[in-house]
């Protein structure tokens, strides 16, 4: 269980998030487009790089979140952790569609084709559709807490597609190049002025993403109603009856006077 000091100090760092996500996207962008040198072969359409990698960065970790949070519901743990888990799949299905998007668009100017039936496209457009289907199944009538704990074992066999996606360059033969971060190596294969873009841009979708979910999760745990706390009577001071009781029970004694008079 986290204590409410470290809590309340990540809610704060969450809180500013936005504000740095902005002045590390005005960097990145500097960075991306005029000190990054051009590369030799794609020309000025790897710059798309700079997108593409940290919005599937920031999908991987979106989801990673789901599953850490789903663990939480089944065990139980108190907390937000299912309305942290919703937020984290909405902004990984977003980051997911949008690598898609951008991807393809890298993908014709390199490859001359706008979509190929290649391991890591497929797969990607697999992990797509399964979030799609995890907020779907979210959405389902029924009891609230059954549909949490549905969702959540969801959530983990839907985090297994996640490395699939990742090792799928090197598992499978693909026209898809090789990771460029997370490589087994500790040399990655760029330029050092490249690398520091993408490293930039990385930052910049991280902390942009971690602001959208605590905004949302503010939202979803805000609409949940709230019984209203009654405040217990002060010592020393009768509670007064309902006014509902004193009509029923006020005419009883006049009919029971009645009835002895004779009346």
């Amino acid at each position: 269980m986290v204590r409410p000091t470290v809590r309340s100090s990540l809610t704060r760092a969450a809180d500013r998030a936005g504000p740095a996500a902005l002045v590390a996207a005005g960097i990145a962008a500097v960075v991306a487009l005029a000190v990054a040198p051009r590369a030799a072969i794609q020309g000025e359409a790897q710059r798309l790089m700079y997108v593409h990698v940290p919005g599937a960065w920031t999908a991987f970790a979106a989801f990673g979140c789901v599953a850490l949070c789903s663990i939480a519901v089944l065990l139980r743990r108190p907390g937000p952790y299912d309305a942290v888990a919703r937020a984290a799949a909405e902004l990984g299905v977003a980051m997911t569609a949008l690598t898609i998007m951008e991807g393809s668009l890298w993908g014709h100017t390199a490859w001359g084709v706008w979509w190929a039936w290649d391991p890591r496209l497929v797969s990607t457009a697999f992990l797509l559709v399964s979030y799609v289907a995890y907020l779907a199944l979210r959405s389902l009538p029924g009891d609230p807490v059954r549909v949490q704990r549905r969702a959540a074992v969801a959530g983990l066999v839907f985090a297994v597609e996640v490395p699939v996606v990742h090792f799928s360059v090197l598992w499978w033969r693909t026209l898809h190049q090789p990771p460029t971060l997370l490589v087994p190596s500790l040399s990655p294969p760029i330029a050092p002025l490249m690398l520091l873009a993408l490293l930039l841009g990385v930052v910049t979708f991280s902390l942009g993403g971690l602001w959208y979910v605590r905004r949302r999760v503010r939202q979803l745990t805000g609409a949940t109603p709230q019984a209203p706390q009654l405040s217990p009577p002060s010592a020393g001071r009768p509670v007064p009856a309902p006014r509902s009781a004193e009509r029923v029970l006020d005419p009883l004694p006049e009919r029971t006077a009645r009835e002895e008079t004779g009346a």
